[in-house]
């Protein structure tokens, strides 16, 4: 029996411009029989193709950047579907190739010439309640003047109270987001662990923390005059109590990784997020200008 063409569901950026990606998306389904249709996701105002549920798709493309690929990746991963990051612009650490580059990346696909890598999530609950899944970070964050004050936990271990602006607590994919950003550790491809990052503390001495895959981590909000806001992946989320629990989730979504894509490390030095030292910079121009 001939094989089914490939369906393809897209997770389109609201607001930028995704014309080239499109045009090559659009291209190779055509000479290949594949159909294409657009999965709707909240926050997405462009529409580019009709709706299609990302059940009755193969392959889910994220379009626009980074965050659009997080989109996509809550998406499919509640569909059991593999996603591949698209960059509308600079080349992040989620998206596997530039727009001019979608249809080789389709081939690539189709061919088999890839690798699923699974994403891990992180499980939140306030007040033991599901509240939701991260693949990069959660934070609790201070939403006007003054402290907020929160008690961090490990299986029921007191770690620190920390007053401040907050704190951050990151998977290995999402560590190279806000958590280096506030100054926390990056995680290397296979480390399945958490890291636990403050927010500009007040004092005291709360170094980054790494938890293991099997623990718990417990945020406890001190009760105070300084409203608190949670961003899950960046985006607002509803704060519903005083204990926010964080778990480790291997497996949460699955990620497109093609035969030929960079190393994440290797896309972290091509971005500037990190840069050999002024001397050794010095010293190879030195060697440079000697050529």
């Amino acid at each position: 029996m001939a094989e089914r063409p490939l369906r393809l569901g897209l997770v389109v950026h609201p607001a930028r411009r995704v014309d080239a990606a499109l045009r090559e998306i659009d291209a190779w389904a055509s000479s290949h029989g594949a159909t294409v249709g657009q999965v709707i996701v909240e926050g997405q105002s462009q529409q580019v193709a009709e709706p299609v549920d990302p059940e009755d798709c193969e392959l889910l493309l994220g379009i626009g950047g980074d965050g659009t690929t997080l989109s996509a990746l809550h998406t499919s991963a509640r569909a059991s579907r593999p996603t591949l990051g698209i960059a509308c612009g600079s080349l992040g650490v989620l998206t596997s190739v530039s727009a001019e580059r979608a249809g080789w990346a389709l081939e690539e696909f189709a061919e088999g010439r890839w690798s699923p890598v699974e994403v891990p999530g992180l499980d939140l609950a306030w007040e033991e309640r599901p509240a939701g899944v991260a693949i990069n970070d959660v934070a609790l964050i201070r939403d006007g003047p003054g402290q907020i004050m929160v008690s961090i936990k490990v299986d029921d271990v007191l770690y620190a109270r920390i007053a401040g602006d907050g704190v951050v607590v990151a998977t290995a994919l999402g560590s190279s987001a806000y958590t280096i950003a506030a100054g926390g550790p990056i995680l290397a491809p296979g480390a399945n662990v958490m890291t636990v990052t403050p927010l500009a503390p007040h004092g005291g001495s709360c170094p980054p923390l790494v938890g293991g895959n099997t623990s718990t981590i417990a945020l406890a909000i001190e009760p105070g005059h300084v409203p608190v806001r949670s961003e899950l992946d960046g985006r607002r989320a509803p704060v519903e109590g005083q204990l926010l629990t964080v778990r480790h989730r291997p497996s949460y979504a699955t990620l497109v990784q093609l035969a030929e894509e960079e190393p994440r490390l290797t896309g972290l030095r091509r971005r500037g997020l990190v840069l050999d030292g002024p001397r050794l910079i010095a010293r190879d121009l030195r060697s440079d200008g000697d050529t």
